[in-house]
């Protein structure tokens, strides 16, 4: 026991309570300080900082906003065709969509379609910041933390593997009994334009070429197809655009015969339509001309390539319009609409063949731009020395 002073007054009170009383006081103040910190902390939010996080916000109410119309819409359509909404798949509203909604146009971009909101919106970053400006990530401080995430995920990747392997051989076992090597044929790794889209940031050369390193690494491991999932998260089918591209079906005319027409035939700056008839008598005209009066000898042999090509000549008439251009180019463009047009008449051994003849590649090509202080795009002009 012993005796102190409080404000003037004699108290006697155990060493014990004078310790609690003490240090509990202590800790009241201490959180009421950092309660002050935090409070000055959320005053002090520069107006950058605001602007940020009602951004943040905005997107993310605007996304939310989207899934619940194509939840909306998705329970509508299921409805109008009869069919039950939790097993309505994609595929299924794509066909209702096109039942309900029938379209002549060509281009399927031009087609009414309805995806989920994540297909068509372009992705942005949440919020990286608390209010008191506090980032999530920990890896926020590198300047590209999903980037580094993802290196850091491909390394936990091939240590988990190697673990794997080390304890199978410990154990004597076959490798072919935990896994196997993963076999990635007719795939590549996502260009480096798709690979900043998926990550939402951009990235230089250098670092993409750490990334398809540390992956190429993490493919030739021979326990790599225990991670396929993640791999082919990153990997994109070898199949060009034209693969892709819907065959058109043939319709009838008023004859009955087979029509198909193709429109958006270009070469350069020439533009044109292209129709073919089945069965015909190997008639071709071109802007209501006779092709034996079009062009010259090579024009003309291009334009009858893709039917030689298939062994079709004679057995279709084709019927050509092509503005703009020279000669050279509108009978580039013909040939291409040509080829497009024979797929909904040959087999699929035929239309390989014509994939690997570049009949179905389209010609990008330009004229190149006269270079200043150059006498054309690559010429030079004469160098004299008196």
């Amino acid at each position: 026991m012993f005796s102190i002073v409080i404000r003037g007054l004699r108290s006697t009170l155990p060493r014990q309570s004078l310790i609690i009383n003490t240090s509990s006081h202590f800790h009241l103040s201490s959180v009421n300080k950092a309660e002050d910190v935090e409070s000055v902390q959320k005053a002090k939010i520069s107006k950058a900082m605001k602007a940020y996080l009602e951004r943040a916000k905005e997107y993310e109410s605007c996304m939310e906003t989207a899934r619940l119309e194509y939840k909306l819409g998705k329970r509508h359509l299921a409805n109008m065709m009869g069919a039950d909404v939790e097993t309505f798949t994609q595929e299924d509203i794509d066909q209702a969509v096109q039942y309900l909604f029938p379209s002549g146009l060509y281009d399927p971009a031009a087609r009414p379609t309805m995806k989920p909101p994540e297909e068509f919106i372009p992705r942005k970053k949440g919020a990286e910041f608390d209010e008191t400006g506090r980032p999530f990530h920990p890896l926020f401080y590198t300047g590209r933390p999903n980037f580094f995430q993802l290196l850091f995920d491909v390394v936990e990747n091939i240590n988990k593997l190697n673990a794997l392997e080390d304890s199978t051989r410990m154990k004597g076992k076959s490798l072919d009994s935990v896994g196997k090597k993963i076999d990635t044929t007719g795939s590549e790794w996502l260009p480096k334009e798709l690979l900043e889209k998926k990550i939402v940031e951009t990235i230089s050369d250098i670092e993409y070429d750490n990334f398809i390193s540390a992956m190429n690494r993490l493919e030739a491991h021979p326990l790599s197809d225990r991670v396929k999932d993640f791999v082919f998260e990153y990997r994109k089918p070898l199949i060009s655009k034209l693969d892709n591209d819907t065959i058109p079906v043939p319709q009838h005319d008023e004859d009955g015969r087979q029509c198909v027409t193709i429109y958006e035939c270009l070469r350069k700056t020439a533009r044109g339509d292209v129709t073919l008839k089945f069965p015909g008598t190997g008639k071709i005209e071109v802007n209501g001309q006779d092709l034996r009066s079009v062009g010259n000898t090579q024009q003309r042999e291009q334009v009858l390539f893709p039917l030689l090509f298939t062994k079709m000549y004679g057995k279709i008439d084709v019927t050509a319009n092509v503005s703009g251009g020279g000669p050279s180019s509108q009978a580039g463009a013909v040939r291409w609409g040509i080829a497009m047009a024979l797929r909904s008449f040959v087999d699929e051994d035929q239309i390989a063949r014509m994939r690997v003849a570049g009949l179905l590649t389209r010609d990008y090509r330009r004229r190149e731009r006269k270079k200043p202080g150059q006498a054309g795009a690559r010429r030079k002009y004469t160098w004299k020395k008196r």
